[in-house]
């Protein structure tokens, strides 16, 4: 079996490449730009690509049994918006597979896209549209919608742990999250990548507020757990000042927005390891 894997060299892409290199199949990586994954050498091939660019696609999906994209803005930029990536990108790459006769095609999303208010998130709306999309195409589909990953928190609260002062939404802290351990999600995807028609909403074991999530990696860190509240309209506010727009941040502040101010609790639940433990080792080199 032949499988495309677009999107990678992102952190999720690599563990998904680890599973897949795994299987015995095929295997083709596409990213823009390769880059050594342990586990890995030897045991695909890699296109080079830019869902952007529908000319750099051609032909990647030919004789291609699966397809599974993680592709999507995950940083400031001020080159590309979540449209031109998660929805068009996507698209350019769906289209592809059509013309390819792909049979099966798994899109990572994420959680609450299809909620009320997401349509004004472009990191949630475009991938929603792309879902709309997707369903529609013919093809066999299946759809992730994580919460979040481990390292995210860990990565976007390690400056507040460093500096020893965490920044919450001022009455949102009470919001929970159930995210998942990246790996032990790759290893859910591929295991599902033949289903029909599926949409999984995933989480982890494991459910917290954001306030017990901060108190924690606080206290991992070896840090006074001090909490600064900053208020969800300023968090708007400052998406649309100028000088944030042209740093190309825009679309990542609403995101966080909303984050740190939904409940987002996937009722699939994936893997058996602790978000607790993982954030405990994560800041073991805080500690004094």
């Amino acid at each position: 079996m032949k499988i495309v894997l677009a999107g990678a060299f992102g952190n999720l892409g690599a563990e998904i490449l680890k599973v897949l290199c795994k299987t015995g199949h095929r295997i083709v990586a596409a990213d823009l730009k390769d880059r050594p994954i342990e586990g890995t050498e030897g045991k695909y091939e890699f296109v080079s690509i830019d869902a952007t660019k529908p000319e750099t696609l051609k032909g990647l999906c030919d004789e291609v049994d699966v397809v599974i994209t993680t592709m999507g803005l995950t940083a400031a930029s001020t080159k590309f918006t979540a449209y031109d990536i998660d929805y068009q990108g996507n698209l350019n790459l769906l289209n592809e597979a059509k013309k390819g006769g792909v049979k099966k095609f798994t899109y990572i999303s994420v959680i609450s896209c299809d909620e009320p208010g997401a349509e004004k998130v472009p990191m949630l709306h475009a991938k929603y549209k792309f879902e709309q999309e997707l369903k529609k195409a013919g093809i066999d589909y299946v759809i992730h919608r994580p919460t979040g990953y481990f390292y995210d928190i860990a990565k976007v609260f390690r400056p507040y742990v460093e500096k020893g002062e965490m920044q919450l939404l001022k009455h949102y802290g009470d919001v929970k999250a159930n995210v998942v351990d990246c790996p032990e999600f790759a290893e859910f995807i591929v295991e599902r990548m033949m289903e029909t028609n599926t949409v999984y909403s995933v989480g982890g074991k494991e459910t917290w507020t954001y306030l017990e999530m901060a108190k924690m990696c606080m206290n991992a860190g070896d840090k006074p757990c001090i909490i600064k509240w900053s208020s969800y309209r300023m968090f708007g506010i400052l998406a649309n000042m100028p000088f944030i727009k042209k740093a190309g941040k825009h679309d990542i502040i609403l995101f966080s927005q909303w984050t740190l101010s939904h409940n987002l609790v996937g009722d699939t639940i994936v893997g058996k390891h602790s978000f607790k433990e993982y954030i405990n080792n994560y800041f073991s080199d805080l500690r004094k």
